[in-house]
């Protein structure tokens, strides 16, 4: 297993670095359909590298416990990697304290916990909740049942055609009856990366609290939660090259302290009795039950291998990719990127005139080329652009080459060509 020189890195990523990159991460060995394996599909999952398995692996092989609750060695080691796992987190996104740092099982866990414990009881009839036409469907769905549930409205803040955020309709739209923004960072569908400063900035002038969808941004861009003035930040770790099943919730110590659990049962209990119950102080009231020990202990691994390469130098690599390929992909007659906003992470979504993404995507992968094709989880931002089948997507991560960025575009030339 290669580790990474982290001062030649910061230096910017040649051929080299991403062919030593490239060795941490054993499933880009395979073939598919006889082919090498070029795997385009980072938007929704990421591949894992060596140092996530062997943390996992070591953990179940060597110290695997319940944690917080025993007095014997093993139970201590696994309280003492989890709880440095949560540390780690903290690190990497600039957290104040590590009780700001939440576990729970994804971004999608992590935003029905703000809307059920924190928004729900702030909510009257009449009350709106700001999201924008870009989000996931997990930052849409949570809000419309609130909603429904306490005769509040879900407002929608538009993007233009080249899927980026009206901003001055978002303050328009930002008004006395606004009780929580929830906006994302990077578009999943489109690629967009919001200026969530600005949007953190006009909310808090209001006294607004704000919720940051960072499933997309955290393995792509810097995160400093205090910098960027949001109330909360979620984000996944399979997107992250971590584990799947892990997830973070960040709360400003001040919001999480005004929350009450949502979920109940052990460890986030300090005492119980028939008459009442004690919570555990911040994170742990959040916790209930047995968490994924693994999960958090392999996702601390995957910030150590982001952070020892640098987001700086990931961001640049990514972005030639994604202006190769997009360069590429205007040449092919008929082919049409969807998300043409002024500042993009590495997704590009395409659509080909009269092919069914679905064909698009099954013809791909008869090459070895695995892209994303639907709706992505984004109906409403699929309807905005009149796109009832959905797109084709191509997503990138740090391991992918320029030369698998030929590939697809010519792979993409074929498909055309299949159907002329």
């Amino acid at each position: 297993m290669d580790t990474i020189n982290v001062d030649a890195t910061r230096a910017g990523a040649s051929k080299t670095d991403v062919a030593r990159w490239r060795r941490a991460f054993p499933i880009l060995k395979n073939r598919v359909r006889g082919k090498p394996l070029i795997y385009l599909d980072n938007a929704a999952t990421t591949q894992k590298p060596w140092s996530v398995i062997d943390a996992v692996s070591h953990f179940y092989e060597h110290d695997n416990a319940n944690v917080h609750r025993g007095v014997h060695s093993l139970s201590q080691r696994a309280t003492d990697a989890f709880e440095a796992a949560r540390a780690r987190v903290q690190a990497f996104i600039h957290a104040a304290s590590p009780a700001e740092i939440v576990f729970v099982r994804g971004a999608t866990e992590a935003i029905n916990l703000v809307a059920q414990s924190f928004v729900r009881p702030l909510l009257a009839p009449g009350d709106e909740i700001l999201v924008s036409a870009m989000e996931h469907h997990s930052n849409i769905v949570p809000w419309q049942q609130l909603c429904q549930q306490t005769g509040a409205q879900l407002k929608v803040v538009p993007i233009d055609a080249a899927g980026e955020l009206r901003l001055s309709e978002y303050e328009r739209l930002l008004g006395a009856r606004t009780r929580l923004v929830a906006v994302t960072h990077v578009s999943n569908a489109l690629g967009s990366v919001n200026e969530i400063s600005a949007i953190c900035a006009h909310a808090r002038a209001k006294g607004v609290p704000v919720l940051v969808d960072g499933a997309q941004a955290i393995a792509h861009v810097s995160v400093d939660v205090r910098a960027l003035g949001c109330d909360f930040y979620a984000f996944s770790g399979h997107k992250c090259f971590g584990p799947t099943g892990i997830g973070v919730l960040y709360g400003r110590r001040a919001c999480l302290e005004a929350m009450a659990p949502w979920q109940s049962g052990g460890d986030m209990v300090r005492s119980v009795s028939f008459g009442r119950t004690e919570f555990m102080p911040i994170p742990h009231r959040f916790e209930a039950g047995t968490p994924d020990i693994a999960g958090a202990i392999g996702l601390g691994a995957a910030l150590d291998f982001v952070s020892a390469i640098g987001l700086d130098v990931i961001g640049a690599h990514e972005r030639s990719l994604l202006d190769r390929a997009g360069a590429g992909i205007e040449q092919i007659p008929g082919v049409r990127i969807i998300g043409t906003a002024r500042h993009k992470a590495g997704i590009l979504s395409f659509v080909i005139d009269g092919i069914h993404p679905h064909d698009i995507g099954s013809i791909l992968d008869g090459d070895g080329i695995a892209v994303r094709t639907g709706h992505h989880c984004a109906m409403p931002a699929m309807q905005q652009f009149d796109l009832p089948s959905g797109t084709a997507r191509a997503s990138f991560a740090l391991y992918n080459t320029h030369a698998e960025v030929d590939c697809f575009v010519e792979g993409v030339r074929r498909v055309r060509d299949l159907f002329r």
